[in-house]
């Protein structure tokens, strides 16, 4: 990857109770070349271990998390069943926990369960690796997390059935929100079968770089500086999945004082438009697909005719049929993959999430002082499955 601005660029005092995440948002194209490193060491001990699994045909491969590391494996998935091909499937763990008779109803099918985890310690993360070891014949498994010390990481690592990749130590935000592990889990996840499979991971860095160090943090403050009430956030394929992650965002850091909704771009019509108001503001993530792309610039100027003037943006990495006035372009990835184009693009969410929640008078780095929602879920209870 190219090398990033350096964070230390001139900007405003941050504002109390959103360190972190300010820090957070902005060290990420650091933190991919040092994930990129970190792989580069690994790649032979990580081979050796897939290269078995992958040998075989009927081999599943399940992207799991919870919230945003399931959105994670959701943006991968489509990606990763093209570099590998081989069945890709993005299950949360939520769904495997809750109903895994369904998620592994095929018990001789050789499958690699992929766990995306920020800290490993999530009830649902934990319970999804046993009910796949015990309802499975053969399960690997790839945990791919921030946490060495996270039960998750500390629970698989060393055992011949299972491979743990860490991302930098940094990764691991303190901060509320899931930044910089999810775009260094994703990164991660996207490099495992060898990141020539995936078309734009090498642009990366330098576009999330120019994102930061642009015009594109002023337009977000103009943006989010006439208080839409709702946000919509639209893509199609892996970029559909990195809308639901922006609307997730958005919610979290606003502690639920803007509502967001998420779709598809051909899915938004079929009921969930109800949701726009006067008051509503909408992302289109433009594909770089030349066919889905399409259908992404026609919701464009279907909303762009529904809503007031300046509240619907697109987001693409090619500006070809967009207006520049309401484009935020994501320089260096006008080729990529729509996977590798999710990384920088959602730093614009992230920063859409962070200002709006200033401007709401909320502190990011904990909206919710009273505990209503964790940083690591709490209170769920992990109940034991009956034998079938």
């Amino acid at each position: 990857m190219k090398t990033a601005v350096p964070e230390t660029a001139d900007r405003p005092p941050v504002p109390p109770g959103a360190a972190h995440t300010h820090r957070e948002i902005r060290q990420q194209p650091r933190l991919w070349t040092e994930t990129l490193a970190r792989l580069a060491e690994e790649r032979a001990a990580l081979d050796t271990f897939l290269a078995p699994l992958l040998a075989d045909p009927r081999l599943r491969i399940v992207l799991t998390g919870a919230g945003t590391s399931a959105y994670a494996g959701q943006i991968a998935r489509s990606a990763l069943a093209a570099a590998t091909g081989r069945t890709v499937e993005a299950l949360a763990t939520t769904e495997i926990t809750a109903d895994p008779r369904a998620c592994f109803a095929e018990r001789d099918r050789p499958t690699l369960l992929v766990s995306f985890a920020r800290s490993g310690n999530s009830p649902e993360s934990l319970a999804a690796t046993r009910l796949a070891d015990r309802l499975l014949d053969r399960c690997a498994h790839l945990v791919i997390t921030c946490n060495p010390d996270g039960a998750l990481a500390a629970g698989r690592g060393g055992r011949a059935d299972s491979y743990v990749l860490l991302t930098p130590p940094e990764s691991e935000d303190q901060g509320f929100a899931m930044t910089s592990s999810l775009t260094c889990m994703l990164l991660t996840a996207l490099q495992v079968p060898g990141g020539a499979h995936v078309r734009g991971l090498e642009g990366c860095a330098a576009a999330a770089s120019a994102l930061l160090a642009g015009p594109v943090q002023d337009r977000v403050a103009d943006l989010t500086r006439h208080a839409p009430d709702r946000f919509v956030y639209l893509g199609s394929g892996a970029l559909a999945a990195l809308a639901g992650e922006s609307a997730l965002k958005l919610m979290e850091l606003t502690g639920g004082a803007v509502a967001a909704l998420a779709d598809s771009c051909l899915g938004f019509r079929h009921g969930p438009k109800a949701f726009l108001t006067d008051r509503t503001a909408a992302v289109v993530y433009v594909s770089n697909d030349p066919y889905t792309r399409r259908y992404d610039l026609d919701m464009f100027q279907e909303l762009s005719a529904a809503l007031p003037a300046g509240r619907v943006i697109a987001v693409a990495g090619r500006p070809d049929g967009l207006p520049e006035d309401r484009t935020w372009l994501v320089e260096h990835m006008a080729a990529a993959d729509d996977a590798a184009l999710a990384l920088p693009a959602v730093l614009c969410a992230q920063l859409v999430a962070l200002h709006a929640s200033l401007q709401r008078g909320i502190r990011p780095d904990n909206p919710f002082p009273d505990g209503e929602v964790n940083r690591v879920v709490q209170g769920v209870t992990i109940h034991p499955l009956p034998a079938s």
